[in-house]
């Protein structure tokens, strides 16, 4: 217990941050495996030598960052690991998580055509009214239920597309390789939102809880728009990573005193 309780006071961190980077640690090098129920807070308390107060902030901050998941009644567990899931590279959610050695399923919840709306005909570039095709799949990794794709593609470019069994079947491989409409680039908004009752069912998510919201516009090289997707992801599964480049000289960014009109701007 000394040692335990000397490291968080030479720390020079509040100690409540000193022992959640000391929870954290134990996590990393595997001394706390995913699954396993972390130490009581009377045994927290014991172990460092701190009141409950500080051990109950820890904890609240690890259940946040997504590091445990709290249980009432019952204590609180290490969560898996959080998959790395890029913001810089197009690629489907198949093939992502496969390069990541994860066993990806998917269960299709609703496959059929329907009619372009005036928001669809303008994301797809299509006419209103004509006929959009339309997968909307339950997306499973390692067993799980992860996310939820609903996709809307021009049908004039995918005839008999819905003849495929997309429960095991990658879309970007059927667009390319049957179509001859390989994705090229997208545009993608990515958000926080709170998961409606419906989606944290399909995602097995106790409420509240939040989720990353996506939006994506999928072209080929042409600039031709190809698909149109709206997702959501378990955002307690997921953390982003992109490599960010300065775009112009430093001393552009700084923020600039804009000079006062005459006359104290609009009468």
């Amino acid at each position: 217990m000394l040692e335990q309780e000397t490291r968080l006071q030479s720390s020079g961190k509040p100690l409540y941050e000193a022992m959640a980077d000391e929870l954290r640690e134990q996590m990393r090098t595997g001394r706390l495996q995913p699954g396993q129920r972390i130490p009581s807070e009377s045994e927290l308390c014991e172990l460092y030598g701190v009141g409950r107060n500080t051990v109950r902030h820890a904890i609240a901050d690890l259940t946040a960052q997504g590091y445990l998941r709290t249980l009432q009644g019952v204590g609180s567990f290490v969560t898996e690991p959080r998959v790395s899931k890029t913001a810089e590279y197009l690629l489907g959610f198949t093939q992502e998580m496969q390069m990541q050695g994860r066993q990806v399923g998917s269960r299709v919840l609703e496959a059929n055509l329907v009619p372009a709306d005036a928001f669809l005909a303008r994301r797809l570039q299509v006419q209103l009214g004509s006929p959009v095709v339309f997968l909307n799949r339950l997306r499973f990794m390692d067993g799980e239920p992860t996310a939820i794709e609903r996709a809307y593609l021009p049908h004039e470019l995918f005839p008999g597309i819905l003849e495929h069994d997309f429960s095991a079947t990658s879309l970007y491989q059927v667009l390319a390789d049957e179509y001859g409409q390989r994705p090229d680039h997208a545009e993608q908004e990515i958000e926080a939102s709170l998961a409606s009752e419906q989606v944290a069912e399909l995602l097995g998510l106790p409420q509240p809880a939040v989720v990353f919201v996506f939006h994506r516009e999928t072209r080929t090289a042409d600039g031709r728009v190809i698909e149109y997707v709206d997702s959501e992801v378990r955002a307690d599964h997921f953390r982003f990573y992109a490599n960010l480049k300065l775009h112009a000289p430093v001393q552009d960014f700084g923020f600039r005193r804009l000079p006062i009109p005459v006359g104290g701007g609009k009468g």
